[in-house]
């Protein structure tokens, strides 16, 4: 069975995936070690660490290099995160995913962020046509996290964004910002494929979601945050925004 066999496999079972994302070889190898089935970057994460301010800023050269560090020690499925595929070309966005694909990374995470869902299908059936199907492709759109829409005009919006992606190729759906248990419900009695949320605590918050058929849970930045909050004074309030700003 491949790697990516095994990844897509992940998505389907009644246990969800669940995913501490890293940002380095020395990362991945503690989330590896305590055994975690599958390793997936953070954007915002594996940019800090390289520093870099999360949104696109990242060198593509920085990125693939980070990336050969990290699959040097995997020995379980790599998912990369590659917030908008670092350019609105569907055609570079595809190129990378090809040289990121060639390192033997199983699955991506792209998003449409304050782009266009006609942007995002563009590069997804790009990258689709390129890369063939030995990818998972987990399409992130930005609905709620963005608040580009309110109650059922939100819900309706996701709704029709991810169909649209998925019809272009996508394997999953990422929903950051959705907290409410029966929203994710909904999502997942109303999508026919897997769904995807973040949630900054592995252990605590997941609990709220069990009956909401999430196939994969991801923390983002929060693995960093919470990894680094030692070198900061007590009480200073180290958060996502706080450390972005300091790469600006």
């Amino acid at each position: 069975m491949t790697n990516f066999n095994r990844f897509q496999l992940l998505h389907d079972t009644k246990q969800p995936l669940l995913l501490n994302n890293i940002w380095d070889a020395a990362s991945a190898a503690l989330v590896q070690a305590s055994g975690a089935k599958a390793l997936a970057t953070s954007s915002a994460s594996l940019a800090w660490a390289l520093g870099y301010a999360d949104g696109s800023y990242l060198p593509i050269d920085k990125l693939l290099s980070a990336i050969e560090s990290i699959q040097r020690i995997a020995k379980v499925p790599l998912s990369v995160d590659i917030e908008d595929g670092y350019s609105s070309n569907p055609k570079e966005v595809a190129n990378l995913v090809n040289r990121i694909f060639l390192l033997g990374v199983v699955g991506i995470n792209i998003e449409d962020g304050a782009g266009s869902a006609e942007l995002l299908t563009e590069k997804i059936k790009t990258i689709r046509e390129s890369v063939g199907n030995e990818l998972f492709i987990n399409a992130r759109t930005d609905v709620y996290l963005r608040e580009l829409a309110e109650g059922e005009s939100a819900f309706n919006m996701v709704i029709e964004r991810l169909n649209t992606y998925q019809k272009a190729g996508a394997n999953g759906g990422f929903l950051p910002g959705v907290s409410d248990a029966s929203i994710v419900m909904r999502f997942s009695d109303s999508l026919s494929l897997p769904i995807n949320i973040m949630v900054s605590n592995l252990e605590s918050d997941i609990p709220k979601f069990a009956h909401s058929k999430v196939s994969r849970f991801s923390v983002g930045p929060s693995s960093f945050v919470n990894a680094y909050k030692h070198l900061v004074k007590p009480n200073t309030g180290l958060d996502y925004n706080r450390i972005n700003s300091l790469f600006s």
